[in-house]
């Protein structure tokens, strides 16, 4: 069967959240990849409101700029990583060099069904679990990244 018969027979199925990998170009290694979670791919307009002389029953609505959350993604603690140097260098020296990213969403084979390219992205916040005697659970360290927009291809 091709997979266009599959799409018309009720045979797609929505691809799954958890098989993802996200690259910082030109920083880190095969593990600054790996992450446990990817959150703030969001998108919104602005809207201005324009009010008409004469005119009191509503206000005329016009979508304004694009808005783009900040990115937060989570993973365990890696004692040696790029992707940290980066982010040091950032927060501490205050010397910012913006990156460009790709996350994709991955199929069975490894391959990107979707890929999100995100441009001008720089670290805002880095933030390590906290430590507890208490819990037996692995340290995760969260990036916040902000960037100016990012674009969504197929693939």
């Amino acid at each position: 069967m091709a997979k266009d018969d599959l799409h018309k027979a009720g045979g797609y199925y929505p691809p799954v959240g958890f098989h993802f990998r996200v690259e910082f170009i030109n920083i880190g290694n095969d593990n600054d990849v790996r992450f446990q979670s990817v959150g703030g791919l969001n998108m919104e307009l602005d809207v201005e409101n324009i009010k008409e002389g004469g005119q009191n029953l509503f206000e005329h609505k016009l979508p304004g700029r694009s808005k783009f959350s900040d990115l937060s993604l989570k993973r365990g603690l890696l004692l040696d990583s790029e992707l940290i140097k980066w982010v040091k260098s950032a927060l501490y020296d205050r010397e910012y060099e913006p990156a460009e990213m790709n996350i994709s969403l991955l199929n069975s084979d490894h391959d990107p069904l979707m890929t999100w390219k995100v441009f001008k992205a720089w670290p805002r916040k880095w933030n390590v679990s906290d430590l507890n005697a208490s819990e037996n659970s692995v340290m995760v360290e969260t990036l916040e990244i902000a960037y100016n927009y990012f674009t969504v291809q197929k693939g």
